[in-house]
């Protein structure tokens, strides 16, 4: 492939919008050097705001929770960067890889790890021992913070891995002394989900004791003063959906340049200190990662942390109790709640706006969350190697369903042919970035970076189409399209389709070898309990007649309980090729 000149202001029709929807047109030099400048900054000023105010607040299923202020973050984190450098001898640079849910513990150790010029490997607490393995070698891992719920993988990891230090955390730690007994009686006792630990390890409160002991010799700014925006603060794992998970290599400048393009985007629907997010999707992916753990503390918002959400009934709570002004999540979030009774009795009444990412968002969700509540779903597009945040769909005005939204400020987009041409307004190309977002690269791996980046370009591998006034719309994965007799199908557009029938609650499509056409289109459906004995295959083919083309209709539909998921709740379609593939080679 081979990349254009530099565009123009004529190749960015978006810019055009900005002033019509409130977005700032160019985007500033980041304010701050590093992410520790700017958590250490913002924790500051809004604990000077209110010492009382909570930066975030830990709720399990039953209610019960913990909190933490801005100040009390600050000192904490500020102790854990104290026990890397000062009490284990880690180096500036150094690899630590932390494998919690979302808790309070997060934030305390990520911002540490930061703070200490380290930097973060967010790992899934799901992971098996093979993904643990691989990832940590990946990285070189010296340290790993891991939740004691799943501490009988240690054993094996360790004997594999090259990591030294072990520090565990609990999903109740930081709540006051009665629910983290409670929490905690209920996990040992009841649940039996704290197996025993049989390798040396330090609990997450004696490293922050020993941390703040260290501390006294060598004050934890030392370690961070001169960090800047090109050392790296992150490696970001892809989910592995093409082959073995890469590392993105994720700078403090990447990071805080994606944080003023996402708030520049939302800053029409937000008032610093006054915000309440709701944080179910997991911090350790890169959405809610730099949306709600970063760009939310910057306007010192209350973020409310759901450990997790699955199943949707864990969020009861979490919604009921507290002023919810935001909510980010994805496509299968917001449609379990919209098929929850206590969400259409009580929605959210503080709500503002929410963000959806990570897949697309089926028109009929986006509509009908907007008649529940009265407010919209705003879709954005992003990766794990854009930090994520490339477009966003302004808040202002009508959202347009469909469309991933236009580039945020600082942003290239281009369309790209399969010879590396420019493709024409309202044609498929598949979707190049440039900006101060995108990553340094893979970890290690030059031949995966040359395969994705062409002089600054990073070709992203979705296929989307723009209009004449740069707004954008996904069309699919590259590698998820289906080939019938030549015509290009994309599953997200029979998705949605189908995703329009009030007796649907899920759907999924891929392609199957057909000996006629060369491959056809599936679709795996998941049946509304509301509506349960009501769907046929046959009413899903009937549907799909009377609105898709011939070519782009599924020959087999099947009905299935549920769809295979990532943790942030992103349907695996490579699970169902998969199947697929196994079921037509056992034919």
């Amino acid at each position: 492939m081979s990349s254009t000149p530099d565009p123009t202001s004529a190749s960015r029709p978006w810019q055009a919008v900005y002033p019509l929807v409130g977005i700032a047109p160019d985007l500033p030099a980041p304010e701050y050097q590093s992410l520790a400048h700017l958590i250490h900054d913002h924790c500051t000023r809004w604990a000077r705001d209110s010492q009382a105010k909570a930066a975030f607040t830990c709720v399990v299923p039953n209610g019960m929770n913990g909190s933490l202020s801005f100040a009390q973050v600050d000192a904490l984190s500020d102790a854990f960067a104290g026990y890397l450098r000062g009490t284990l001898g880690l180096a500036r640079g150094d690899r630590v890889a932390v494998q919690l849910p979302n808790s309070l513990s997060y934030p305390v150790v990520a911002f540490g790890v930061l703070k200490a010029g380290c930097v973060l490997v967010n790992t899934n607490p799901l992971y098996t021992i093979n993904e643990m393995v691989h990832q940590f070698n990946n990285c070189q891992a010296k340290a790993l913070v891991v939740v004691d719920m799943f501490a009988d993988k240690l054993p094996e990891v360790l004997a594999q891995t090259g990591v030294k230090h072990i520090v565990l955390a609990g999903v109740p730690e930081f709540f006051p002394a009665i629910p983290r007994g409670i929490i905690r009686g209920v996990q040992k006792v009841w649940s039996k989900v704290l197996p025993p630990v049989t390798v040396p390890h330090v609990r997450l409160q004696a490293a922050l004791a020993q941390g703040r002991a260290s501390l006294a010799q060598q004050p934890a700014k030392n370690y961070w003063q001169d960090l800047q925006p090109n050392d790296l603060a992150l490696l970001q794992y892809t989910g592995g959906t093409t082959g073995v998970s890469k590392g993105a290599m994720i700078s403090h400048g990447n990071l805080l340049s994606n944080v003023q393009q996402m708030l520049s985007m939302g800053a029409t629907h937000m008032s610093p200190g006054q915000e309440c997010v709701l944080t179910a999707l997991p911090l350790y992916h890169i959405f809610a990662f730099t949306a709600n753990l970063l760009g939310f503390l910057a306007i010192g918002a209350h973020n409310i942390l759901v450990p997790s959400p699955r199943p949707v009934q864990n969020l009861q709570r979490a919604v009921e109790n507290y002023p919810l002004t935001w909510m980010t999540g994805v496509n299968t979030l917001f449609n379990g709640l919209l098929n929850e009774e206590w969400f259409l009795a009580y929605p959210p009444r503080h709500l503002k706006a929410s963000i959806a990412g990570g897949t697309a968002l089926h028109s009929a969700v986006a509509q009908r969350w907007r008649e529940v509540t009265g407010t919209p779903i705003a879709e954005g597009y992003g990766l794990t190697e854009t930090s994520p945040v490339v477009s966003f769909n302004p808040l202002s005005g009508e959202p347009r369903v469909g469309s991933i939204g236009i580039p945020a400020p600082g942003t290239d987009v281009r369309l790209v042919s399969e010879t590396g041409q420019d493709v024409p307004v309202g044609e498929p190309g598949e979707i190049w970035v440039r900006g101060p977002q995108v990553m340094q690269g893979y970890w290690q791996n030059e031949a995966e970076t040359a395969n994705v980046m062409h002089g600054g370009w990073f070709a992203t591998g979705d296929i989307g189409v723009m209009d004449a006034e740069g707004f954008l719309r996904i069309v699919d994965r590259k590698k998820d399209m289906v080939l019938v007799s030549g015509f290009n199908v994309y599953p997200s557009e029979v998705e949605d389709v189908i995703a329009q029938m009030d007796a649907v609650l899920e759907v999924a499509v891929v392609g199957m070898p057909d000996d006629r056409t060369g491959e056809a289109v599936r679709a795996y459906v998941v049946p509304n309990p509301d509506h349960a004995g009501q769907l046929s295959t046959e009413d899903v083919l009937a549907h799909c007649k009377q609105h898709l083309a011939a070519y782009k209709r599924p020959s087999s539909v099947v009905l299935r309980d549920e769809l295979p998921k990532s943790p942030i709740g992103k349907v695996l379609r490579k699970d169902l090729k998969a199947e697929v593939k196994n079921e037509f080679n056992r034919a």
